[in-house]
């Protein structure tokens, strides 16, 4: 009895285990399926006709504003790792000054880039302090003058003193 009832927890433990090592996937974006691929039409299509085919955009063109981007991406996250994308499709529709679509392009995964980000530091004035020097660095830098017969003007100091 009691060597089945261990055997139950080891085996309750091993599926605990292994299902918490299956992939998460998430989708993001604007969804669809290979055999789905929107059809649009250069030259006929306009952007009422793309909206209300595909939807708002994901976003639009940072200078080229008459560019709309409909991203999608999948990512997959296991267990405590970083999650990797696994999957991305952007349809980038261009229209002209007249609200007719002159281009679309379809971009996968594989055309991305890696960007290295630049994490260079604009340098200050004067040295750097360490913490001690932070934390301790006003110590013995009282003035000896507020603690007197002296006193400032109302208004701020710098300014003259006024006899007594």
């Amino acid at each position: 009895m009691k060597r089945r009832v261990s055997l139950t927890i080891l085996i309750a433990a091993c599926a605990i285990g292994a299902s918490a090592c299956n992939p998460v996937l998430r989708s993001h974006g604007y969804r669809y399926t290979t055999q789905d691929v929107p059809e649009i039409i250069v030259a006929e299509d306009t952007e009422s006709s793309v909206l209300s085919r595909l939807g708002n955009p994901s976003t639009r063109g940072t200078f080229e504003e008459n560019t709309w981007y409909y991203i999608s991406a999948t990512r997959e996250s296991l267990a405590y790792l970083r999650p990797a994308t696994r999957d991305r499709r952007i349809i980038a529709v261009t229209f002209d000054e007249n609200g007719l679509v002159s281009d679309v392009a379809e971009y996968g995964l594989e055309d991305g880039r890696v960007v290295a980000i630049a994490d260079r530091e604009t340098p200050t004035r004067g040295r750097e302090l360490t913490f001690l020097e932070q934390l301790l660095g006003n110590v013995g830098r009282l003035p000896t003058e507020q603690f007197g017969g002296e006193q400032n003007l109302p208004g701020g100091a710098g300014g003259p003193r006024r006899d007594q």
